[in-house]
């Protein structure tokens, strides 16, 4: 590769790190509990601690939604911590001693998502119908990694979706999704039926379902992109939170790592608190929601509506054909 082709590679990797400097200053807005506390003591901050010693401190009945994305069943470093796969009974046994303490944070209409891949999803869907009442599992396509020659590649996760009762909110119209229509069906006066006819294409805007093929793992040319080895999108992130919370509410995330949750939750005028034991990744996760300050944008989500994935790219092009600067619309998912 020349040099001018390896600095445009260089200049278009926007991983948010930190420097020295940025963690020394990060650093300091993160909190530690030793005791119990308030609700006004803990909102929209980064608790750098062991999701099992704080989350003891907290207050009863505050969470309205709950965000879940704990280490699955396999060997895996973060950071400074490594997370070491167990046999199943033991998983479960391990679920089972964090899983019911959260159900004290949550108020009575609040929801709790779980993610988990096929190692680890028969065993939280176990423990979590013990103490949830479980409406749902999503399944996403996680389109990144390898393939593998004795296996089928794996590109798909889990997330159950579980509340404490049947009352409990959900909005489906705030997470409809635009999707190219390819073969539209017209009525018998030839007018397009459940669809939009357009100069750039032909769309529908549709309720979502519980399979999402339109996510996209963050990579290194995403401005959300960070060098946590297991993050989720912004824009997964989105859905739940518009689903199932209203503005205000207090979106809670035990294993926050980078920190989407609560920068997504910031974005869409919601509260938060999050638990994250390694302090870099909560240093992340506080230039993350400064950065929020400055640009409230999802990736894949305008208009009131989620785009199929590379859709909403296709549109930008067609819209700015004379523009010769595209870098902007390879990265919109």
């Amino acid at each position: 590769m020349s040099e001018s082709s390896n600095n445009c590679r260089i200049s278009r990797n926007r991983t948010i790190r930190l420097s020295a400097e940025e963690l020394n200053y990060y650093k300091k807005r993160l909190i530690k509990l030793t005791k119990p506390t308030d609700v006004e003591n803990i909102i929209n901050k980064t608790i750098n601690q062991d999701v099992f010693e704080a989350i003891g401190y907290l207050p009863p009945s505050f969470v309205d939604l709950a965000f879940v994305d704990p280490p699955y069943n396999l060997s895996k470093k973060f950071n400074t911590t490594t997370f070491k796969e167990m046999g199943h009974e033991a998983y479960e046994k391990w679920l089972e001693l964090w899983i019911p303490k959260i159900r004290r944070l949550l108020k009575p209409h609040a929801s709790i998502y779980i993610c988990g891949d096929w190692r680890s999803s028969s065993a939280i869907f176990n423990v979590a119908k013990k103490y949830f009442k479980i409406h749902n599992r999503i399944t996403f396509e996680r389109e990144k990694g390898r393939g593998s020659k004795r296996n089928w590649k794996n590109c798909s996760e889990d997330i159950w979706f579980c509340s404490l009762s049947n009352d409990y909110y959900f909005n489906a119209d705030a997470v409809k999704v635009k999707r190219r229509v390819i073969a539209p069906y017209r009525d018998e006066t030839g007018n397009p039926k459940d669809w939009e006819e357009c100069v750039d294409g032909n769309y529908r805007i549709t309720y979502a379902s519980n399979i999402w093929t339109d996510i996209t793992i963050p990579f290194w040319s995403m401005p959300e992109n960070t060098e946590h080895p297991t993050q989720k999108p912004e824009k997964l992130l989105a859905k739940i939170i518009l689903a199932n919370t209203k503005p205000n509410d207090v979106v809670f995330d035990p294993f926050l790592g980078s920190g989407t949750t609560s920068v997504v939750a910031k974005k869409l005028g919601r509260r938060f608190v999050g638990i994250e034991v390694d302090e870099y990744y909560c240093c992340l996760a506080e230039k993350r929601l400064e950065m929020a300050e400055k640009d409230k944008s999802i990736q894949g989500y305008s208009d009131g509506v989620f785009w199929d994935r590379n859709l909403f790219n296709e549109q930008a092009r067609k819209r700015t054909k004379k523009d010769t600067n595209t870098d902007l619309f390879n990265d919109i998912k």
